[in-house]
């Protein structure tokens, strides 16, 4: 198998238009929200592509999944901040329900990913 950098993966790839669709939402909001939840959401939705990177660059499988696990916990605290912003009128219904669809297809490929690494790394040799 060849090696193949974290800009390759699947997850990261999806991860990454989240966090720009994230960035592009945040212009919305109120100014008064700059660094309260505009900074949150987009310090939560960079942080699932950057765990996967940095996570792709460690040496060992178990560091590998370790930060995977890491970036699926990012994606919950992004949904949630969403949550928040339509709690606070700043996102209507549709686009709260587009953003958890993207946010649960990410999740399964990253579920996929750690099963993977699992499996990798139980395998004998």
């Amino acid at each position: 198998m060849s090696y193949q950098g974290f800009e390759e993966l699947e997850v990261w790839k999806k991860a990454r238009v989240l966090k720009n669709e994230i960035f592009d939402l945040v212009k919305r909001f109120p100014a008064d929200e700059k660094f309260r939840l505009t900074d949150q959401l987009i310090r939560s939705s960079r942080s699932v592509s950057t765990q996967i990177a940095e996570g792709h660059g460690r040496r060992t499988l178990p560091d590998r999944s370790r930060f995977c696990v890491i970036a699926r916990g990012s994606l919950s605290e992004t949904l949630n901040h969403l949550i928040d912003a339509f709690d606070c009128t700043y996102i209507d219904e549709g686009e709260l329900l587009y953003f958890r669809g993207r946010i649960i297809e990410i999740e399964k490929l990253l579920n996929g990913y750690i099963s993977f690494l699992d499996k990798k790394r139980s395998k004998p040799g």
